[in-house]
């Protein structure tokens, strides 16, 4: 009997390891195949883009030895973008294996999401914060106005730029950038505006509280903390203050060298 519940019990374990199986492997989307370094199936780009990007990739490859695929797809069928985009790259083992130097630019079109994926090899110099930088004040920037060929070529050429050891100019510019687009008033601003706030409310905010809180000494009359206050907000004695206030209104032949990556990068939405 022990036995049949045994079989019985190992059975179900092996149904459930089945069934996990399966339901992994239809959450995982299709990956796509590697036909060059820009494989647009997406279609964000014209043949004339995607020949002058696949040119200053395999340009900047040739010599540096770093690769870097520019890939777009339709969706992300449901997969998580960050596991989708590693198992993306090691699929296609970009870089070289010796030096794990390779960059994937992912974009899901439908998903409206994007990431930078970076290899073991190049983690030191395309830093976490160099993708966010690059995503957040290149693509993203582009991609709200509808321009995805300025958006994705531009990054591809800040990517580069960094690995070429310009990093200074995509810092200086997201700063910059910061400074443009900060909606926050200056200082003098708000300081203008307490001492305004003060000038003008403080009577009026006296008077209110002398007749709280003071002793009543004639019509319309309050003294509090030493100070003679009337009902329009004038004092007199030690201090004396008064307002008045009102409101108003690719190539064939392409392949990766069997890089790695073990998920560094950065990734964004627009």
């Amino acid at each position: 009997m022990f036995r049949q519940l045994r079989i019985v019990s190992d059975g179900m374990v092996l149904a459930w390891l089945l069934l996990v199986g399966l339901t992994l492997s239809a959450a995982a989307a299709e990956l796509p195949a590697l036909t060059g370094r820009v494989v647009d199936n997406a279609g964000l780009l014209d043949l004339q883009q995607r020949a002058a990007l696949t040119k200053t990739l395999a340009d900047f490859e040739q010599k540096s030895s770093d690769q870097i695929v520019v890939a777009t797809i339709e969706s992300l069928e449901g997969e998580v973008l960050e596991p989708y985009a590693n198992r993306l790259f090691r699929h296609w083992g970009l870089g070289q294996a010796n030096q794990n130097n390779g960059v994937l630019l992912l974009i899901a079109k439908n998903d409206r999401k994007i990431r930078i994926e970076v290899g073991y090899g190049l983690e030191g110099s395309l830093t976490d914060l160099h993708s966010k930088l690059i995503i957040e004040n290149t693509i993203v920037p582009a991609f709200r106005s509808g321009d995805f060929a300025d958006g994705i070529i531009g990054a591809a050429d800040d990517i580069i730029a960094v690995l070429s050891g310009d990093a200074a100019e995509l810092v200086s510019r997201a700063e910059r950038h910061e400074e443009t687009y900060d909606d926050s008033p200056p200082w003098p601003v708000v300081l203008f505006i307490f001492i305004w706030f003060i000038m003008f409310f403080g009577s009026f905010g006296f008077a209110i509280l002398a007749r709280i809180f003071g002793r009543k000494i004639g019509p319309g009359k309050y003294e509090w903390l030493g100070m003679t206050m009337t009902s329009g907000g004038s004092s007199s004695g030690r201090r004396s203050s008064g307002s008045s206030w009102s409101s108003g209104s690719s190539g064939g032949g392409f392949s990766g060298g069997g890089g790695s990556s073990g998920g560094g990068g950065s990734s964004g939405s627009w």
